[in-house]
């Protein structure tokens, strides 16, 4: 991940003097970062790593990451940082702490909540920092796509204060409490969201008093603009001009969608602009995606192929700018709903990097297996106590790239970890019948795609059940690249036949589920 800023001389602070602060800030926010992830009570989090920590300067500006994370949140995170420093500028007090889930303002759908600590010492506001992470529920339809409009998806929560001068807001508090399926587990997220914020704070504090330092603001220019300057000496040194790219794939009900890109690079001012005009509009069913997360997925896109070791902030994605139509697929206009907004958001990256193979062909995979199936059920236990559980997935292959094979049940570009069978199974009344790879779904080339899995379960209960799945690309593997073959579109299977619905399903007791997911593209065209 991000390694040391000191790229170039500055008359303003010591190469050596920035190495050991970078350093430092790297140390506390991946600390804290690990620390939520070991507390946090969702399996998503806990076992998947489905989350973000950043820390902000004053200004809202994201100055660094933790060494872990998914791209969605971590850079969903630093508009949703900004937006709740402007939002509450003036008016934090040491002991507060922000909330919102808002999916405009920060990741694009209920469940992930973020959260922002303003860290005072004394009086003093120092910075802020932040988390987001997937909570197990958040009341509403569940994680599936088939809500009709926002409101339908569960709670909302518009930036707020969770807590005041140390004391929780007992109002809010009720509220979440009282509009969730499993409270105990999504304070114990919040609770842990917070303590890790606190931990980080009492750090800063100290790093602070050790190198007497007033703020961190002059060490946040100074990261920022080495960052962005950085960045932009990588985009000189590409070939100029504007390269198209698209991307089609099917979703859950069968709808067909349609992602086009045009990538503009300016090599004389170093910056890179990403237009999705033309691409599908919004639809009907909860897949839509919030302009966030687009430019979450489509920076990080760009920066994989320019030169990921550089630091991933506010400055490093000032030099690309994301560009959609108001009321299309990825910059869908309120009430659209959006709770499987990953569905369409992961597949931002895959014409993205057809358009960047007319410039950089060595740098780029082929289409991948897009999107990972999600998973989330409620039922009863054979006891006949309630259950909901928290979101788990399934990736299919990789797209080969132009040196290496495709890996196989990986996630691009998620790259959150699958949940182990064992924890899904001691947490619910679930039972594994298979987990094994799918040999030969990846599309044949120079360098093969990676082969998706097959996964196949069934519940133990007498009572009937609730699936939410998210499948895609059922219709249309994912394309291969410069010759390279397709891989294997997927099946979804319940008792042996196929499935498609965008909506949430009712099983019955004994019914078998049965995921192949997509194999990745190859790279190049087959050696004979």
């Amino acid at each position: 991940m991000a390694k040391s800023p000191a790229m170039a001389k500055s008359p303003e602070m010591d190469g050596v003097e920035l190495e050991i602060l970078w350093s430092n800030l790297i140390g506390i926010v991946t600390e804290r970062a690990k620390a939520l992830q070991r507390i946090a009570f969702s399996p998503i989090v806990r076992e998947a790593g489905d989350l973000a920590c950043a820390l902000f300067d004053q200004r809202g500006r994201m100055v660094v990451q933790a060494n872990t994370g998914t791209p969605g949140h971590i850079n969903s995170l630093a508009f949703a940082g900004a937006h709740l420093v402007r939002l509450f500028e003036g008016r934090c007090e040491p002991g507060d702490v922000l909330i919102t889930n808002d999916p405009w303002l920060s990741a694009g759908h209920f469940f992930d909540i973020t959260v922002l600590t303003p860290i005072f010492d004394g009086e003093k506001l120092l910075a802020y920092i932040g988390s987001t992470i997937h909570h197990t529920d958040i009341g509403g339809y569940g994680i599936g796509a088939g809500a009709r409009d926002v409101h339908e998806e569960g709670l909302w929560i518009p930036p707020l204060k969770l807590y005041e001068r140390g004391k929780p807001s007992a109002m809010l508090h009720d509220i979440i409490r009282h509009n969730v399926r499993t409270p105990d587990a999504v304070f114990g997220d919040l609770s842990a969201q917070v303590s890790s914020g606190e931990a980080a704070a009492e750090h800063l504090i100290t790093l602070c008093e050790r190198y007497g330092i007033d703020d961190i603001e002059a060490l946040s220019d100074e990261i920022i603009n080495r960052s962005e300057e950085a960045t932009r000496n990588a985009i000189r040194k590409l070939k100029p001009g504007t390269f198209h790219g698209e991307a089609v794939f099917d979703v859950p009900g069968g709808e067909v969608i349609t992602l086009k890109t045009a990538v503009t690079v300016d090599a004389e001012t170093g910056s890179i602009i990403v237009d999705f005009e033309g691409s599908s509009p919004q639809t009907t069913t909860g897949i839509n995606v919030v302009l966030n997360y687009t430019h979450a997925y489509s920076t990080f896109a760009i920066r994989s192929c320019l030169n990921p070791d550089l630091p991933n902030n506010t400055g490093s994605l000032a030099p690309i700018e994301v560009r959609a139509p108001v009321g299309s697929i990825v910059n869908c206009a309120y009430p659209a709903p959006v709770n499987a907004r990953h569905v369409v958001g992961m597949y931002v990256p895959m014409p993205i990097l057809k358009a960047l193979h007319q410039v950089m062909p060595e740098r780029v995979l082929a289409e991948g297996s897009g999107a990972v199936w999600t998973i989330q059920i409620q039922g009863r236990k054979p006891s006949g106590e309630p259950f909901t559980s928290s979101m788990f997935n399934y990736s299919g292959g990789m797209g080969a790239r132009a040196g290496k094979p495709g890996p196989s049940a990986t996630c691009y570009p998620t790259g959150v970890a699958a949940v182990p069978i064992e924890i899904l199974e001691a947490a619910m009344p679930i039972v594994f019948d298979r987990k094994e790879l799918r040999p030969g779904s990846g599309g044949k080339g120079r360098m093969p795609g990676g082969d998706g899995q097959i996964i196949q379960f069934h519940m133990r209960t007498d009572h009937a059940w609730l699936l939410n799945a998210v499948p895609s690309r059922l219709e249309r593997g994912p394309d291969g690249i410069d010759g390279g073959l397709s891989g294997a579109p997927g099946r979804f299977l319940v008792n042996g036949k196929p499935v498609s619905e965008a909506k949430k399903l009712t099983m019955q007791a004994g019914d078998v589920v049965l995921l192949e997911t997509p194999g990745g593209g190859g790279y190049g065209k087959p050696v004979a």
